[in-house]
């Protein structure tokens, strides 16, 4: 099968590009490295440096004429779209729209998108359905939105098939230390370099997080599965920040210094995504526990230091 990754230099669609490959597929990743790390492109990997929102990457997506194509190619920094709300929708809405409109005139099958928790904003029920209001509270999440509402159009005028996706806070090996969900790898990366980590809030706001290889398995279940749905990829699980240091400072085996700072602007106080559609449509659940996948990104981190 031939399947393109957008973003397959990234966190997420790098180690998604691994496992397509593990599997058999021929791999094209599409990227303009500005955040993603060539590196971390599989060696079989077919890579074309190119940025979404352009008229090359329209043209490459009719060459290349996939079968299937992973969209994880975004900014997904969410104080940066509270700064630069017109570049977020740029990346994130104009260049979905033409990466939509390439598999359209290439024949693509099949579209799986990588949306965000985000859309939901700060809602306050424990446990947060696919049927719950929309209403974000920052650009990123009305720009992670917003392309759902074109996979949908895209579908009744053309067929072409999709399934929506929306993470949790994921986190793992090969996360930067910025970004939506990115305070493991920004608690990593100053326990790295034995800087204090900083907590902003009082260190209770509490999230959902979903170790990446959980979400790749997703991804993989979702290439013959789930057309037309959108659905929840997460643990169900409620996790505090101050208890993702502790769970740092167990796997470090010392202790470490935590500075409290200002909330931030656009930050949601409360989420976590309940799971139970995933698992009765694409037969998926989460196998890593917090501690097994930050144990594994620990590791990941020191061995790279």
């Amino acid at each position: 099968m031939k399947i393109l990754v957008t973003g397959g230099a990234g966190f997420i669609g790098s180690h998604l590009t691994d496992a397509l490959i593990a599997h058999g597929a021929e791999v094209h990743v599409i990227d303009n490295l500005s955040t993603g790390i060539r590196s971390h492109v599989h060696p079989q990997a077919l890579l074309h440096i190119m940025d979404i929102r352009s008229q090359e990457a329209i043209e490459a997506i009719q060459r290349i004429r996939p079968e299937l194509v992973f969209h994880h190619a975004a900014q997904v920094d969410v104080q940066h779209s509270v700064k630069e709300p017109a570049n977020d929708a740029g990346i994130n809405i104009a260049g979905t729209v033409n990466v939509l409109e390439a598999c359209r005139l290439a024949g693509v099958r099949k579209v799986v998108y990588a949306s965000s928790c985000a859309v939901y904003g700060d809602n306050a029920a424990s446990m947060v359905k696919e049927t719950d209001p929309i209403i974000p509270i920052s650009y990123y999440g009305i720009s992670k939105y917003t392309p759902e509402a074109y996979l949908r159009v895209y579908r009744e005028l053309y067929g072409l098939s999709y399934t929506v996706l929306r993470y949790a806070n994921v986190y793992g090996p090969r996360q930067t230390p910025k970004g939506e969900g990115g305070v493991v790898a920004i608690f990593m990366e100053r326990l790295l370099h034995k800087k204090p980590m900083i907590v902003f809030g009082d260190g209770e706001q509490t999230r959902d997080f979903v170790c990446v290889h959980d979400v790749v398995r997703a991804n993989l279940a979702a290439i013959h599965r789930g057309d037309q749905e959108t659905l929840h990829v997460s643990t169900a699980i409620r996790t505090s920040v101050n208890t993702v240091a502790a769970e740092l400072q167990r796997i470090h085996g010392a202790p470490l210094e935590l500075v409290y700072a200002a909330e931030r602007l656009g930050d949601i106080r409360h989420s976590c995504l309940d799971n139970s559609c995933i698992a009765s449509s694409l037969g998926w659940s989460p196998i890593y526990t917090l501690r097994l996948g930050l144990e594994e990104t620990y590791r990941h981190v020191m061995s790279d230091s």
